[in-house]
């Protein structure tokens, strides 16, 4: 079993209110966890109007099956994000 991480981060242009960044968050969210089913979350400066950091999980029998996973998903958020990502990590463990 692999446990793939992957951390995104946004740098959110002319937006100046938690409310306008809450509904870029909540978009991408979605479309991630529908299209790909994988847990997404919002893990660092979540009081920042012009930062945004998401973190996805997935889980899977082998590596391959998860860094698929996440290039799909890279290339999702790249395609439909009016954010733009400034910086992208991948982590896989491994069960042991």
């Amino acid at each position: 079993m692999i446990i793939g991480m992957m951390r995104l981060e946004f740098r959110l242009h002319g937006n100046d209110t938690l409310k306008g960044k809450r509904r870029v968050t909540q978009s991408l969210k979605q479309k991630l966890r529908a299209t790909f089913n994988v847990a997404v979350s919002e893990v660092e400066a979540q009081d920042s109007h012009d930062r945004l950091v998401l973190a996805l999980v997935s889980v899977a029998p082998d590596g391959k099956k998860v860094e698929s996973r996440f290039a799909k998903a890279l290339a999702l958020v790249e395609a439909v994000s009016p954010a733009e990502l400034i910086d992208v990590q991948t982590e896989l463990f491994s069960e042991t």
